[in-house]
């Protein structure tokens, strides 16, 4: 009885989280055929979000660039991935470029276990819900040096991470910085009729700022988010409709810091999502309810303390928004994926109504240069 009422809005697609985030994804692939080839692996991203936001928690802004990330792969043997490369970003009306890194990663997979080194399989690829993290993270931050775990079987995912964000020194004027968590989910149900149960899935994150070796009078901060809740999926035999979904979460912000420098200590939410697949577009409609939540990677519109400039001190403890959201895929010749969204969102405890439209271009492909022959 339980399925049935709520089956009827429910959906997870391919990409696990809360939306389809599947034309920003790309998972290092290792084959047994890949073993002694060298490859050239090319990430293109270029994006356009125009924030139409004029309230006081997260400001208006316009996010417009592109980058550009070209590595060389080798695979010594058939479950080992070694890639090195550089990652471009430039934004665009600046003749700079904002980020020039290098790039290293050692990936090993055997069977459904994959752990990875150095870049890690980052930014949205964890499947968190944007109260948590920022899907803004996959323009402005988009790397993520550290190790990583992933197990994915028919019926189980996880994703064990630690990205460290900033690393300290002797006499630095500055904390390090260390953020990390694990994504997981686990497939109850599911028939040949359509229906699928995602029961229990589970999401933590972290973010530590402390050390030892720095100069500044600073206490340190560890903060912790955590979400968990239902997602069901319903496909449809439709040329038009083709899945309904759903799916809700609670959530809950603690500081665990010595030394408390936020103006709320703990914090809940209740985050709920429903949508519908066509062959025009998805539609997904959401509601959040936040009670001094405060995520330092999560997406801004969600938090009870404010990230403006002009209103950095300003606090709302209660946060209710009512988001409406449109977003299709296209995928072009050449690996290419044309992505619009277009979020419209109503403030019901300011009565404000304000928007966001975002434009994205990703491709992703690897050109193979040649097999090296292993020595005897």
């Amino acid at each position: 009885m339980i399925l049935t009422l709520v089956g009827w809005v429910g959906g997870m697609n391919a990409a696990w989280g809360q939306l389809n985030n599947q034309a920003f994804l790309y998972r290092l692939p290792v084959r047994p055929e890949n073993s002694g080839q060298l490859r050239l692996a090319v990430q293109g991203f270029l994006f356009s979000k125009d924030n139409e936001y004029f309230n006081k928690i997260n400001e208006g802004k316009t996010l417009y660039g592109t980058q550009l990330a070209p590595r060389l792969v080798y695979f010594p043997s058939a479950n080992l991935r070694l890639e090195a490369g550089i990652f471009l970003y430039k934004d665009y009306g600046t003749p700079r470029l904002r980020q020039v890194r290098p790039l290293f990663t050692a990936k090993y997979q055997n069977g459904p276990h994959s752990l990875l080194f150095g870049n890690i399989e980052g930014h949205l690829n964890h499947g968190y819900i944007e109260p948590l993290f920022d899907f803004e993270r996959v323009m402005l931050n988009r790397l993520e040096e550290g190790m990583q775990y992933r197990l994915q079987t028919a019926r189980l995912q996880l994703d064990a991470w630690v990205d460290w964000q900033r690393q300290q020194y002797r006499f630095s004027d500055f904390q390090e910085e260390v953020a990390g968590g694990f994504t997981s989910e686990f497939t109850a149900y599911q028939d040949s009729a359509g229906w699928r149960l995602g029961v229990v899935p589970l999401q933590f994150l972290a973010i530590h700022r402390g050390g030892q070796l720095d100069t500044i009078d600073k206490p340190l901060q560890t903060l912790f988010n955590f979400a968990t809740g239902l997602r069901v999926r319903r496909k449809l035999n439709s040329n038009f409709a083709r899945a309904l979904y759903f799916d809700g979460y609670v959530t809950h912000f603690t500081d665990y810091s010595f030394t408390e420098v936020l103006p709320y200590g703990r914090g809940t939410g209740l985050y709920l999502n429903a949508g519908i697949n066509t062959s025009l577009s998805n539609v997904m409609i959401s509601y959040w309810s936040g009670n001094g939540f405060v995520a330092p990677q999560g997406g801004k519109l969600y938090q009870s303390i404010s990230s403006t400039v002009s209103n950095p001190g300003y606090t709302e403890r209660h946060r209710q928004l009512l988001i409406l959201r449109f977003f299709s895929d296209f995928h072009l010749p050449g690996n290419v994926t044309l992505t619009t969204r277009f979020e419209p969102f109503y403030d019901l405890q300011n009565k404000q109504v304000e928007f966001s439209f975002g434009t994205y271009l990703n491709f992703n492909y690897e050109f193979l240069l040649g097999t090296l022959r292993h020595s005897e």
